[in-house]
């Protein structure tokens, strides 16, 4: 359990997706890959209000326009079908006519309106979706065998190592509401979203021009916040449904309880980014950059992302080398203001420059500091009163090597 602005949020041991109320999934082997799970789906029993952000890759994969489409038309979703393994993208009007058979079909199995179902897909780019595959994979939506959040998060991952999921609760007007998520990403993951899909579902009742504020704000300071090597993809997206079916009065900017949900929401966001940025592909580390006495939120972030994007700053992590000149030098490049007299950056408690000077510390204790599993590094600017935080991992060999041969 925490507590937010003096309020608790539970949070539940082994929660996901279908944690809230009304909301089923599962996931399925259809052929896509060769052995595993590769087409998943959610399912709310009643039609929820929904808000999306997505890439801003040029090349927006065929899955993505259709459901972005969809959603702006009457902002309600109630069901999600998502294939792994191709990611249907820079495929033409073939693709797109797929991505349309895809939610058609999803529609007359669960025979809703076809507006109200979401597409995404994830894989290898260029390659059309063998469609006999995706039909076979809906005609299974329902089946009792494939039903379980489990299989619908190991059915939507790519190089992943684990499934990514999390689960909490609040008490608004009486009411104990429940936000779940799961997310997949592991490669190509680089702030202002990508090769990630995360979708985050919720009992309570939300108006949907505030959801949709409430997530694109989220998403700038979670899932816009994570990198793993630079890399932005073509069909990274993520989605909100809200079902309403705990019947709380109508969560709006002007409810008393609005940042209640909305602190609940943001932390739904961040555990599934950092569970993302701690599975980078070929990853042993979980590095969490902290920028704080920022001149504007705009050069926190900058900052935090400039540190945590940096190959030089990732090898020296793998490394347990403390390094901090690579620190420094990626704080110069992030094209913010900084007072070069006033920087202070420590590697967890262990300070290595303060006020714009070289502390003499004890390599080898930062040494064995950067060898454990998560590392943080901090930023103090002393120059304002904003601050950011940053997820991302170390750059290992192994990252080379899953993708030297990704295809193959």
């Amino acid at each position: 359990m925490i507590l937010t602005k003096g309020k608790k949020i539970q949070v539940l041991q082994d929660g996901h997706v279908t944690s809230p109320k009304g909301f089923s999934a599962g996931g399925v082997h259809c052929g896509l890959r060769k052995t595993k799970l590769d087409f998943g789906w959610i399912h709310s029993e009643v039609p929820a209000c929904a808000a999306g952000v997505y890439t801003l890759n040029a090349f927006q994969a065929a899955p993505l326009k259709v459901t972005k489409n969809s959603l702006e038309k009457d902002d309600q979703l109630q069901t999600i079908v998502v294939n792994s393994g191709n990611a249907n993208s820079f495929t033409g009007t073939q693709g797109y006519q797929d991505a349309l058979k895809m939610q058609q079909l999803a529609a007359e199995k669960l025979k809703v309106e076809v507006d109200n179902v979401a597409v995404a897909s994830t894989g290898v780019i260029g390659e059309l979706l063998p469609m006999e595959n995706i039909e076979a994979g809906i005609q299974s939506i329902g089946d009792s065998n494939h039903l379980s959040p489990e299989k619908f998060e190991q059915s939507i991952l790519t190089t992943d190592t684990i499934t990514k999921h999390v689960a909490v609760q609040i008490e608004i007007d009486g009411k104990t509401i429940t936000i779940g998520g799961a997310a997949k990403g592991s490669g190509m993951i680089h702030p202002n979203m990508a090769t990630m899909l995360g979708f985050i579902t919720t009992d309570a009742a939300v108006e949907a021009q505030s959801l949709q504020k409430a997530l694109r704000s989220i998403t700038d300071c979670s899932f816009n916040m994570i990198t793993v090597d630079g890399d932005s993809s073509t069909n990274d997206m993520v989605l909100v449904l809200a079902n309403g079916m705990k019947e709380n009065h109508l969560l709006t900017e002007n409810h008393a309880d609005w940042m209640r949900f909305v602190e609940a929401l943001k932390f739904v966001s961040e555990e599934l980014a950092k569970q993302i940025a701690k599975d980078g592909e070929g990853a042993t580390k979980l590095i969490e950059v902290n920028t704080t006495g920022a001149p504007s939120e705009t050069a926190a972030k900058q900052v935090a992302k400039a540190v945590i994007s940096s190959n030089l700053v990732k090898t020296a992590i793998y490394g347990a080398d403390p390094n901090w000149g690579r620190i420094i030098c990626a704080v110069g490049y992030s094209e913010q203001p900084i007072n070069t007299d006033k920087i202070s950056i420590s590697l967890g408690e262990i300070e290595v420059v303060h006020h714009g000077q070289v502390v003499n510390f004890n390599e080898h204790e930062a040494s064995q500091y950067l060898q454990a599993d998560a590392v943080i590094i901090n930023v103090h600017m002393q120059d304002g009163m904003y601050q950011a935080t940053a997820w991302g991992c170390d750059l290992t060999y192994d990252y080379v090597k899953i993708n030297a041969s990704y295809r193959t």
